[in-house]
């Protein structure tokens, strides 16, 4: 049996449908689905008490689903917390919507979607959005923005690092909002050893290395080693499939549907058990893990 009781997160995929077509984003070949309103019901009430702290995060651009805010309204019914990652292109039209709803912990903005094809009149027309949200969110009390953009100084794999955006909006970016915030230094000097780094109160900027996503054609890395799936996190993809983790972005590791048996008895289940003693164990057991390189981060 599973010994952990609560996850550091939960993810839940409301939808697996993007406005967009990032090259680091792995994709997923699944059928194109938001999530049902009574799903979603269903899986709050499944998941209470094993964490109070929500991600509307796997595949797919969350702001897209119509009912965003009626998800966000049965959040805040039901005591939780959510963060939402989002690539930001839809602040605009949901807004208002977002900074009404209290459930709202964070807005984590995925700034890394830009290539070599698009203008600068878009880069700042999208920058200038974000940054008039971050003005208004400032009258909600402890609502926290975090951007997200990648660390290209860092060591990449060959296959990552013909993926990312051209480098030259990352640095730009990173200057405009160096600019914005009255940053005395360039943000890429400034010493975080893996932490975000605090622009303001409650706004961040995070700088992570890139990685290779697992995918079951790559080569296995290798047999031994640990992850946190199944301790820190768990996530719930579209259709009620659950999964290890928020990479898992076909449901490969399906360990059981929560429209068809309760969350419990799923973390419970024997594959999940397997999974789990494994990583405690330092034993790789299931061929997806084997070909992540996101794993490799806990040595």
């Amino acid at each position: 049996m599973i010994s952990v009781k609560r996850f550091k997160r939960i993810y839940i995929e409301i939808t697996n449908v993007c406005n967009l077509n990032c090259g680091f984003c792995p994709k997923t070949s699944r059928k194109p689905e938001f999530m049902e309103l009574k799903l979603f019901k269903k899986i709050l009430d499944e998941i209470k008490g094993y964490s109070e702290y929500l991600y509307f995060h796997v595949m797919g651009e969350p702001l897209l689903h119509p009912d965003i805010g009626v998800f966000l309204d049965l959040c805040a019914e039901k005591k939780f917390k959510v963060n939402i990652t989002t690539n930001g292109t839809l602040i605009k039209e949901t807004k208002n919507k977002l900074l009404s709803k209290p459930a709202i912990r964070a807005i984590n903005f995925s700034l890394h979607i830009f290539d070599g094809k698009t203008s600068k009149k878009v880069v700042d027309e999208y920058l200038d959005e974000i940054f008039g949200f971050i003005i208004e969110s400032g009258e909600t009390p402890g609502f926290i923005v975090c951007f997200r953009q990648w660390d290209l100084e860092q060591e990449n794999t060959a296959n990552s690092v013909q993926k990312v955006q051209d480098p030259g909006w990352n640095s730009y970016i990173l200057e405009r909002i160096e600019k914005f915030f009255k940053v005395p230094r360039r943000i890429e000097d400034i010493p975080s050893e893996g932490n975000d780094i605090k622009l303001k109160d409650n706004v961040y900027v995070s700088q992570s290395s890139f990685f290779d996503w697992p995918d079951k054609g790559l080569p296995d890395l290798d047999e031994e080693g640990f992850c946190l799936g199944l301790r820190q996190q768990v996530a719930i993809l579209v259709d009620g499939t659950v999964v290890p983790c928020c990479l898992d972005s076909e449901g490969t590791i399906d360990l059981g549907n929560i429209s068809k048996a309760g969350f419990k008895q799923i973390i419970e289940g024997k594959r999940a058990v397997d999974l789990y003693r494994g990583f405690s164990e330092r034993k790789v057991v299931e061929s997806l893990c084997r070909k992540c390189g996101y794993r490799k981060r806990f040595g």
